[in-house]
């Protein structure tokens, strides 16, 4: 009962925070800055394309970092502007179009001062094409892209894509760390990489603090708009019709970017059924879940449309634990996560008050639930995802992540019962340098085992 006591006293004492937090649209920081500044600098830089779901902040990223490091911008709307095309249809090439584009824009594009923009590019396939020319006719112009849905709207039967000639970067939602910073907690980043750097514990009201800013992580989740909207108003139910708004135009991208009216159907029904797929204890994707009798080749289509839309993410099983893992992954077995907690817990319909309290009613969802968190903060931090499962399968490890060349167990719980008859057998089958145990536990190393909080996987990198 004392230690419920203090959880409460933690959560209240956290939200006055936010509340006097000013209100008003603020900068938030975001990783892909930090590539940005280095793509500028490097000599041997091609033109960029960042490409992620709709919604993620590509736009705002690339604006702000215009911003603070061009003398000025050149921004180009393939999506608002519908006569731009027609440029790019009587010429691609540098020379022609950057004293057109200056005439557009009212700007006056400078070698190297000047970041040219071509927003929702996936629209021309021309200006996409015209990145080739930009990298070997004019590397000295500085030129992003950016695009949702690269991957299923572009027909490149009829005009080639630049291969060879970009540099690509693909972004994803706000990881947890992203949205700490959003909310103002710097210190308490700090003082989580420090503790994992060190594997010494967090105080203890820090890291009750933490485990619930992780919980309301699961309510809100890393689209930009919904984390703005909660640090302007503090109101759940903004942010779910936010999140409810941005679940609808994904199903109306589904539309609009198929035409077969049958393969809509069934890829909206793939991803509305996610949710049901992250509620069973086998996590792993079952097509019978989708209707009865449905079958792997009438839905594997839809399931790549959305991988390839960044709406949801894969890990496969690993059939042997062999480098590179890539080589050794059973196609026919596999995991499908959402790529984001906020719209997750918007399509299971979950309020606030059976995440920061753990509801009973969650009890069949809480594993799936925390296994999806774990998948995209693994994802944003550049990891390809696996997992292993004994030929019985009657064990499981969640997650296997390459480090330093080094093949890594991660185990998941969703609480703080940490007991692993999985992680165990793997460890005896395969004898791992070390392995890594993800829970609402402290940080901490025992038995060659990486004790790590839930608030704490974005400190994983690459």
């Amino acid at each position: 009962m004392l230690e419920f006591n203090v959880i409460f006293a933690v959560y209240f004492a956290l939200f006055s925070f936010c509340a006097i937090l000013e209100l008003g649209r603020f900068a938030m920081y975001r990783k892909v800055f930090d590539y940005l500044k280095s793509w500028k600098e490097d000599k041997y830089r091609k033109p960029l394309i960042i490409q992620g779901a709709r919604q993620v902040g590509k736009t705002y990223a690339v604006l702000q970092f215009g911003k603070e490091n061009y003398d000025n911008v050149a921004y180009f709307n393939f999506q608002t502007d519908s006569s731009l095309s027609s440029t790019f249809d009587e010429n691609i090439t540098p020379s022609y179009l950057i004293p057109i584009l200056s005439h557009i824009c009212g700007q006056t594009i400078t070698k190297g001062r000047t970041l040219i923009v071509f927003d929702e590019i996936q629209l021309c396939e021309r200006a996409l094409t015209s990145l080739k020319y930009f990298c070997e006719e004019a590397p000295e112009y500085h030129v992003i892209s950016a695009g949702s849905l690269l991957g299923v709207a572009v027909n490149r039967t009829r005009n080639a894509f630049p291969v060879g000639k970009v540099d690509r970067y693909t972004m994803f939602p706000m990881d947890l760390e992203e949205f700490l910073l959003a909310l103002g907690k710097e210190d308490l980043v700090s003082r989580i990489h420090n503790c994992f750097d060190t594997n010494s514990p967090m105080p203890y009201a820090l890291h009750e603090e933490a485990n619930l800013l992780y919980r309301q992580f699961l309510i809100i989740g890393g689209m930009p708009e919904a984390v703005d909207r909660f640090v302007n108003t503090k109101d759940y139910v903004q942010v779910r019709h936010v999140l409810d708004t941005i679940s609808m135009d994904y199903l109306d991208d589904m539309s609009k970017y198929q035409e077969n009216t049958n393969q809509i159907k069934k890829t909206r029904l793939t991803y509305e059924t996610i949710s049901v797929q992250l509620s069973k204890k086998n996590t792993r994707f079952q097509y019978k879940l989708l209707k009865k009798g449905a079958r792997a080749a009438e839905y594997e289509n839809a399931i790549e449309w959305l991988v390839s839309a960044n709406l949801i993410h894969k890990a496969y099983r690993a059939e042997q634990i062999m480098k590179p893992l890539e080589n050794y992954r059973d196609i026919d077995d596999f995991k499908v996560y959402l790529s984001d907690m906020g719209l997750l817990a918007s399509q299971k319909k979950i309020l606030p008050d059976d995440i920061f309290f753990m509801e009973e009613e969650l009890t069949d969802f809480k594993g799936g639930m925390t296994e999806n968190y774990i998948c995209t903060q693994l994802i944003s931090s550049g990891f390809k995802l696996h997992f292993w499962r004994n030929e019985k399968g009657t064990k499981e490890v969640d997650f296997l992540l390459m480090q330093e060349g080094k093949i890594i167990p991660v185990e998941v719980k969703s609480g703080s019962n940490t007991k692993s008859d999985s992680l165990n057998e793997y460890v005896r089958l395969f004898k791992p340098e070390y392995s890594i145990r993800i829970s609402e536990k402290n940080f901490g190393f025992e038995n060659n085992i990486k004790s790590i909080p839930l608030y704490a996987v974005f400190c994983l990198t690459t």
